[in-house]
Formats: C-alpha cells, structure tokens, sequence
C-alpha cells in the first residue's frame, strides 16, 4: 500500500515527504493509520545523528503516537480494525527474565534489539528499505508495528491528547510514581520544563508532593510549570545554593530532564543527605558524569529511567483516565497542531523552545 511519509535521507537535513510503500501486517502484527504524532527532543537528535539508533538513513522518525487499527495480521486478537490505539515505545514479550519480574520496560526477548533499530523491513522508498524510528515510524500515515505495542485508547480521548501518552507523558510522570516513588509531602525539584519535565511536575503533584520547584533556563518554560503544578521557579544558575533558599538542607527528590551531565551533577547536589536523583533526559552517549563522592556518603542516589519504567498495558490506560477525571492536563501540553507537511516547521519550533508540544494531526 503507498502512503505518504517524512523520510530523513541526511542527517542535519529537512526531512521530505515523500511516496512509500509500507506492507500489510504480518503474523502478530498490527497496521495502524496514524491520527496525531508528537515531535519529540529523540526525533531531534536523531536529525542532528545524534542518536544510537539511527545510523543508516533513510529513516522515518515519529513514535509518540496513537491512531485507529486499520488491519490486522494473523494470530493477532487484543485488537480489531475500528479500535483506537496508542503505539507503545514498548513492545514486551512477557517471557524473558525482566518481564517475568514485571520489569517490561527492560525487555530482554529476541525482537526487542531489532524493533528498537528499527524494527523489521516494512517500509520501502524507491525500492530501498527504509528503517523507522523504535520499530514505529509515526510521521507517516501509517504504521505497521508488534501487537503487543498496541495499547487499545478509550474512544472519548482526542488522538492529539492521547499520543502524548506514549512518551512525553509516561516518561514524565513515571519517572516520579514508578522510578522515585514519591511519597505525598516531598520536596521535588525539576530541572528543564520541556514536554517531559512538564509531566514531572504533573507527577509530583499526582504523588502528592507539597514542594515543586522548576528550574530552567527560560522564563516563559517555568510560566507554563507554575500552570501544571509548580509551587516555585527558579531561573537557572548556581541549582545547589537557589534551591537551599527555597529547602533548608535541599530537597528530597530532583529530577534532571535536559540530558545535561553538568546540570545532573548540579540536580544531585540540590538534594538533602538520604535523597534522590533521577536522570529523566537522555545525555549523549560516552559523556562522563561527574559528581562530588562526597555527597554520595550521606545516602544519596543517583538513578536513571527509560520511559518512566512503564508497564504500558497498566500505565498508558490508568494515565488516560487520570485524564477523563480531569487530574492530568494533557490538552494544555500542546502548544500548536500541525499537518505532516509542515513538520520541518515543527521541528523548528521544538528546537527554538518555544512550544511544550508540537502534534503532527492527520
């Protein structure tokens, strides 16, 4: 079947639409047509080859996504055509050693490495295979991707609001409930209020956290944290002193979303003796981290996290109905909709820091 697709054929280069062939589904798999897709900080570095998982070009970017099951291929039965659906990052086997300890986000099984380079060859430009971002490849009209990647999506939630739970959201607010376990009554910092340390903040506040700080480097970024929940901002500077202004001592848990080895060591020494550090962005790969071992002998901890650790057939339904019951605002993440056409717009938009979220719609 043809579609139309943004295709990346070189790196630090617009992406184009372009004609490709994507192929019916397979055994096991699901052809989803594609109704709103996220521009994520993942996409960008992959532009810039920046990214581990995208070394061959061309390469169809996208994975925050959600959109309604057009075919099914054979032995598949947790979905139909007609049902809405979320496309996981995750697509767990349930057999290996992680997933039977419930650890789903570390699958070990046979089709993840693969699905995670790209996935099996399902997609062809001019007769030349063309890999898709995580096995999903969202900027695209469809998708052919594992069953066990299709989350079914309650009809009353809008395709734009929903594919944000597929990364952004799960990340964010996972980070908190499954990686931190935040206790109600914690003192949180969060560094960088893009999409994912927005969903920070909304997860602190789901924990029941009583301080939120935000820090960033841009003021309009912390005006928007003090509307998903922040309780004090911070212009970015020396972390560990403006945050001992705010805490006596530090606080409890900080959360670094930039992906910045330098303002994670700073995160790390705003915590109080006995608290807790969680890496949410992802650094570039090989870069030291360094940290004062100093504060290490007062019980502190470093953590990191892979998309909130989530489980996503338990936390993408259970994070759309914190949404239906009004307790995640995932409809004021969007900053702008645009169509597929425009997405070198979008990315544009993303890189400037001016939007929370960018969402591709079809």
């Amino acid at each position: 079947m043809l579609m139309r697709a943004a295709v990346l054929t070189g790196f630090h280069s617009p992406m184009e639409i372009r004609e490709v062939e994507i192929a019916d589904p397979g055994p096991g798999e699901v052809r989803v047509q594609i109704k709103a897709s996220g521009v994520c900080g993942s996409d960008l570095k992959a532009i810039d080859g920046k990214s581990p998982v995208v070394s061959r070009l061309p390469f169809i970017l996208g994975h925050e996504s959600s959109g309604v099951v057009e075919s099914v291929g054979a032995g598949v039965t947790s979905v139909t055509p007609g049902d809405h659906v979320i496309i996981s990052m995750n697509g767990p086997c349930g057999r290996c050693r992680p997933c039977g300890a419930g650890r789903f986000h570390l699958c070990s099984g046979p089709a993840r490495l693969p699905t995670i380079m790209g996935g099996l060859p399902r997609i062809t430009l001019d007769g030349q295979e063309t890999r898709r971002f995580i096995g999903i490849g969202s900027f695209a009209e469809y998708a052919v991707v594992s069953e066990a990647m299709c989350v079914r999506l309650r009809k009353s939630v809008p395709f734009a609001a929903g594919c944000l739970l597929a990364c952004g959201v799960v990340t964010g607010v996972g980070a908190v409930l499954n990686v931190a376990q935040v206790p109600p009554g914690a003192s949180v910092l969060v560094v960088g209020c893009g999409g994912v340390g927005l969903n920070v903040i909304q997860g602190a506040v789901l924990a029941g956290a009583t301080t939120i700080i935000a820090a960033d480097v841009a003021e309009p970024k912390l005006k928007l944290a003090l509307q998903f929940g922040a309780t004090a901002t911070l212009l970015a500077g020396d972390l560990p002193k403006q945050v001992a202004e705010l805490v006596t001592g530090g606080v409890d848990y900080a959360f670094d979303a930039t992906g910045v080895p330098g303002v994670l060591a700073q995160a790390f020494a705003a915590t109080q003796p006995g608290g807790t550090t969680v890496m949410v962005g992802s650094p570039p790969a090989g870069q030291p981290l360094e940290l004062d071992p100093g504060l290490l002998f007062a019980s502190r901890r470093v953590m990191g996290t892979q998309g909130g650790d989530a489980a996503p057939h338990r936390d993408l339904p259970m994070l759309a109905g914190q949404y239906l019951r009004g307790r995640l605002d995932l409809d004021g993440l969007i900053s702008e909709r645009l169509p597929l056409d425009q997405i070198n717009e979008a990315v544009a938009h993303v890189r400037q820091g001016t939007v929370a979220r960018t969402v591709i719609t079809f």
